[in-house]
């Protein structure tokens, strides 16, 4: 038996359609139930579906007031507050697309990204830093103003035409814009019960920052479409805290990366939830010993999926069909997957290939942001490649391996070495220096820098000297003096040594 599963084709996609009119088409029927919790310690900022619907359009009008048009880009360099889902659905509706980034880039970063990106506009908050090409400014003080301001019609129109663009790092160590289309949201359908089993009476909560993607889609779009509440910590709150807020605010569903897991059962002294029905894990592999832990102590199952940011999330395990044990679970209902071997061809069971999702996938990416030549390097015939590897058992369960790059992963975000050196390429003292990902426990990986130089040098100075250049999840935890860094015969670096050595 081949490594294919097939459990489409997904519903098609309505036209026309428009993203965010999708996402609130429950908010009339819901009315005053709660919708978005922003939770701290003291408290919780609660809003209404009629408060979040109202604050959406009324942000949309504020951005046509203020002379942008549908296909604009808008750059969003937003903090963790309600300001930033309100601002991302309100372009969303009036055919804007914005550009969710992480509050930690740097200017120089960011700088990289904008001779492609060109937005018509950056909306900005207080001490995130912007780059020098901003296009009309926004302030969020601009974008708490706009929320009383009449509403928009939404702008309906093709589900094929781009509605977002997140970035995620390549292998060439540059940021790459991956452009997803209107439709990618009618394909998150899949998880509901592919993955999350929720239901329109859930309250979950997820610990992450609204720019991420996972808790943009899990966190937030997915409970606001099919009707439940979406829960969100307020910035600043420890892993442990977690624990109290899940209990006080009633969380049904939790949702997290694999190290806020590991830091709540580190921290938190109670995991008795009482209406907690199961956890979400998703961004890198759940190792199993904190996944046992945690059914220990919580009582609960943590359900994983595998995803990226091309496509999301479409291999999980849920509630109906737990995942079996050492897997990642299997394809979502209405996903086409399969693992191919060097000739794109699909392998045996069994045996190891890559991962590809079939380019009919209603939640693909439309392509990477002016890079067709890239976008098409990833697609073989019927599918799209992600670059990592599996092996797939009898019951279509697959067990993850790898990447087939040299991609490291930091709390959930793939950061390319190759982005990493070149912030120490003019790092005085220093010579050639190689990046890679590192185990420093059973379930801990972090990046380390290995240099060479004529003398071990400071590692605060080495560590500043990163941040200066590059955000906090990308700069190294471990600096490494070496003699010679090991190389292959072609003259790459090798890092797979360099791992093995440490």
């Amino acid at each position: 038996m081949l490594s294919v599963t097939d459990n489409g084709p997904f519903r098609p996609c309505p036209s026309p359609f428009n993203m965010a009119a999708h996402v609130l088409a429950r908010a009339d029927q819901k009315g005053g139930k709660p919708a978005l919790c922003v939770l701290g310690l003291k408290g919780a900022e609660i809003w209404s579906y009629d408060q979040l619907k109202s604050a959406i359009l009324g942000t949309a009008s504020g951005f046509l007031a203020a002379g942008l048009t549908p296909g604009d880009r808008v750059l969003m360099r937003l903090g963790n507050s309600v300001e930033f889902p309100i601002a991302y659905l309100g372009a969303i509706a009036v055919g804007l697309i914005p550009v969710p980034t992480s509050v930690q880039l740097t200017t120089a970063e960011l700088n990289h990204l904008m001779p492609a990106l060109a937005p018509a506009a950056t909306l900005a908050g207080p001490g995130i830093a912007l780059p020098d090409q901003t296009g009309q400014l926004i302030t969020q003080d601009d974008l708490r103003r706009f929320h009383s301001l009449p509403p928009a019609p939404y702008q309906m129109g093709d589900p094929e035409r781009p509605a977002y663009i997140v970035y995620t790092s390549g292998t060439s160590g540059r940021a790459r814009g991956v452009v997803h289309a209107h439709r990618a949201v009618w394909a998150r359908q899949m998880m509901w019960q592919g993955w999350y089993g929720l239901t329109e009476d859930d309250r979950l909560l997820h610990a992450g920052a609204f720019n991420w993607t996972y808790t943009l889609g899990t966190g937030l779009i997915d409970p606001l479409s099919i009707g439940a509440t979406a829960l969100i910590p307020q910035p600043g709150l420890e892993a442990g805290d977690l624990a109290q807020l899940m209990a006080q605010h009633e969380a049904t569903i939790f949702a997290a990366a694999p190290g806020v897991y590991r830091r709540l059962l580190r921290q938190a002294d109670d995991l008795h939830l009482p209406r907690l029905r199961h956890g979400l894990s998703a961004g890198e592999k759940l190792a199993q010993g904190i996944r046992e832990e945690w059914q220990a102590r919580s009582g609960t199952g943590v359900h994983e999926a595998y995803g990226m940011s091309e496509c999301s999330t479409f291999i999980s395990g849920s509630p109906d069909h737990p995942a079996t044990p050492g897997t990642s679970g299997r394809a979502q209902p209405g996903r086409r997957i399969a693992l191919l071997g060097p000739d794109a061809q699909p392998v045996p069971r069994g045996e190891e290939g890559e991962i590809a999702v079939s380019r009919d996938d209603p939640g693909l990416m439309l392509g990477y942001l002016d890079a067709p030549d890239e976008t098409a390097a990833r697609m073989r015939g019927e599918w799209f490649l992600t670059g990592d590897r599996a092996r797939m058992d009898a019951d279509g369960g697959l067990t993850y391996l790898g990447r087939n790059d040299d991609m490291m992963n930091a709390g959930g975000f793939r950061v390319s070495p190759l982005e990493v050196e070149r912030a120490f390429a003019d790092c005085p003292g220093l010579g050639d220096c190689a990046a890679a990902e590192l185990a420093v426990k059973a379930d801990t990986t972090v990046i380390a820098l290995f240099y060479e130089a004529p003398a071990p040098l400071d590692p605060q100075t080495l560590a500043l000297h990163a941040q200066a250049r590059l955000a906090h999840y990308k700069t190294p935890r471990i600096f490494r003096h070496i003699d010679t860094l090991p190389r292959a015969a072609n003259g790459k670096i090798s890092r797979k040594t360099l791992r093995d050595m440490a």
